[in-house]
């Protein structure tokens, strides 16, 4: 599968006291690009809970921060699918300043059940529309 590409500009709201990009914000990166990927097959999160009554849900993270991004870096987030199960996607991401790689992670994110939060199947039309 191909790799989605999102810019993100580093605003001083993302940096510690040192100047740089806290650790956890890397993860919102990460998290504006898998939105931003579902959006590129016409997917809206709002429309999977009121529609089919599921939300995408992280259910786990692993994570290598490689490089300190610092206020007003430009840098681009990928987002990659891995794997698609029938409750799960698997995505591997990375975080680049200029080709240099800041921080990768692999995060599996679940299909649940927007009331119960239990694991529920991705509806096959949502698995339909990311077939294309």
């Amino acid at each position: 599968m191909t790799s989605f590409n999102w810019p993100v500009r580093v605003y001083y709201e993302d940096t510690d006291s040192g100047g740089v990009v806290y650790y956890a914000n890397y993860l919102k990166f990460m998290e504006r690009a898998r939105t931003e990927w579902l959006r590129s097959y016409s997917i809206e999160q709002n429309i999977l809970r009121d529609q089919f009554g599921v939300i995408f849900a992280v259910s786990k993270v692993q994570i290598d921060y490689c490089l300190p991004a610092k206020f007003n870096d430009e840098l681009v987030v990928t987002a990659k699918v891995s794997k698609k199960g029938k409750a799960s996607i698997i995505f591997e991401q990375a975080v680049l300043r200029n080709n240099a790689v800041l921080a990768t992670a692999k995060i599996k994110i679940a299909c649940v059940d927007a009331n119960l939060f239990k694991p529920v199947p991705i509806p096959k039309e949502i698995l339909d529309k990311l077939e294309r």
